[in-house]
């Protein structure tokens, strides 16, 4: 959604009390630096932060385990076992999503890139990958062992990590990283539960599990914030939106290319495919728009803005998985209605724009107006659910339409701006 002006970029700030200093560092990176350094603080305020390769090759190795999780939903909701397959898939993407949100925030502000960093990293990435690997026994046999592995893999090396700040810092810092540390690891021995409890307890235990991995940071920060750079987490953010939106193209690609070829039913499938990449399309567009960067000032807006990515990534998964329903019911591979099909798509894309309006838009609308079309859109997508094989496509317009009404609200805005500056000249 396009905000109705562009905020200027606030002024250096000063850390908040407790938190690490502000001045930044020199590079980790460059030719002569030891292989081993000392793992401490980067700085709020350093010069041109942007997502290091290391970054960059985590997030796609991470996307495996996204799109894993998206092939098993879709093989659910097909075989018209609905409830189960949502509740596996948050359970699995939950984890996925919070190690790798962990790591994200860990990493702008303590990445030294030394030897001993780099192979811890990946670490993580070979246990997201056990991970993807036990997807889908987790869905079809029930059997959470290679997940549950993969995820304790990937939380052990986060807590190696925690470690190391502990050791090259002292004080509330060193504090902070031990109650990292121990949280982390702690948890883990909780997640057990998935190995031995019988299956109705599983969603419950997740649930209580999930409550407490979140309560990790929180406390562990109550005294000491770590300094993560606001710019460079709000492009790991996009640059992880944009993969998560890449791999729902793709898969989105892959259905109506094999439906095609298999059932040669271009009819059906065009309407899915047109809807599917304008929706697609206006999600990037509506993510985008704003400088969130600006809104993440200290912890409290930090946590609820991270934490609520969970949403948006996995919805933005999501609606690539419904377009493979979709695909499958059009050419009758689906066990399921065509409202059902239809709502695999529409509903997690409602629940996106509602997402990013909560989390993005809404900071920078001004106006009932502005800040009623995300939410209004959101609803006009899910009533497109009962318009038969032309659901999808009518969702696609909406979305594209949201687009446009921003555009010219910004227009507007714009215009109005610029006529009243122009006034304050000749006065």
């Amino acid at each position: 959604m396009t905000s109705s002006s562009t905020p200027s970029t606030p002024p250096a700030r000063d850390p908040e009390p407790g938190s690490a200093p502000a001045t930044a560092p020199a590079s980790p990176t460059g030719a002569g630096l030891p292989p081993l350094r000392r793992l401490v603080a980067r700085g709020r305020r350093e010069a041109h932060r942007a997502a290091s390769p290391l970054e960059l090759f985590f997030d796609l190795c991470f996307v495996v385990a996204v799109a894993q999780a998206g092939v098993q939903l879709v093989h659910a909701v097909a075989e018209n076992h609905v409830a189960e397959g949502i509740v596996n898939y948050a359970m699995i993407f939950f984890a996925i999503w919070w190690a790798w949100m962990n790591f994200t925030w860990f990493a702008s502000a303590y990445d030294n890139d030394d030897v001993l960093y780099r192979v811890v990293t990946l670490v993580q990435i070979f246990g997201v990958l056990v991970l993807a690997a036990g997807i889908a026994r987790a869905f079809e046999d029930h059997d959470f062992l290679l997940v549950w592995l993969g995820y304790v893999i990937m939380r052990l090396a986060m807590t190696a990590h925690w470690l190391r700040v502990a050791r090259s810092t002292e004080g509330a810092e060193r504090v902070m990283a031990l109650r990292y540390a121990g949280g982390v690891a702690l948890c883990q021995v909780g997640w057990l539960g998935l190995l031995i409890l019988p299956e109705p307890a599983r969603p419950w235990l997740f649930l209580g599990m999930a409550f407490l991995e979140l309560c990790v940071p929180v406390y562990a920060e109550k005294d000491f914030a770590t300094s993560w750079h606001p710019r460079h987490i709000a492009e790991r953010y996009g640059l992880f939106t944009i993969i998560v939106l890449g791999e729902t193209i793709l898969a989105a690609t892959v259905a109506v290319k094999s439906a095609a070829d298999e059932n040669d039913a271009l009819g059906e499938l065009l309407p899915i495919a047109l809807g599917g990449l304008l929706i697609v399309f206006s999600a990037w567009w509506i993510y985008f728009t704003v400088p969130i960067h600006g809104h993440l000032r200290s912890n409290k807006e930090s946590f609820l803005w991270g934490y609520g990515h969970y949403l948006i990534f996995a919805s933005a998964a999501a609606i690539g998985a419904g377009l493979e329903v979709a695909v499958e019911e059009a050419v009758n591979k689906a066990h399921l209605s065509t409202p059902a099909a239809s709502a695999a798509v529409t509903l997690p894309t409602a629940l996106y724009l509602l997402s990013v309006w909560a989390l993005h838009a809404r900071h920078y609308k001004v106006g009932t107006a502005q800040q009623a079309v995300l939410p209004l859109a959101a609803l006009a997508v899910v009533l497109c659910t009962f318009l038969g094989h032309w659901a999808v496509l009518a969702a696609g317009l909406v979305a594209a339409g949201t687009v446009a009404i921003g555009v010219a609200f910004t227009a507007r805005t714009a215009g109005a701006e610029g006529a009243g500056a122009a006034a304050s000249g000749r006065g």
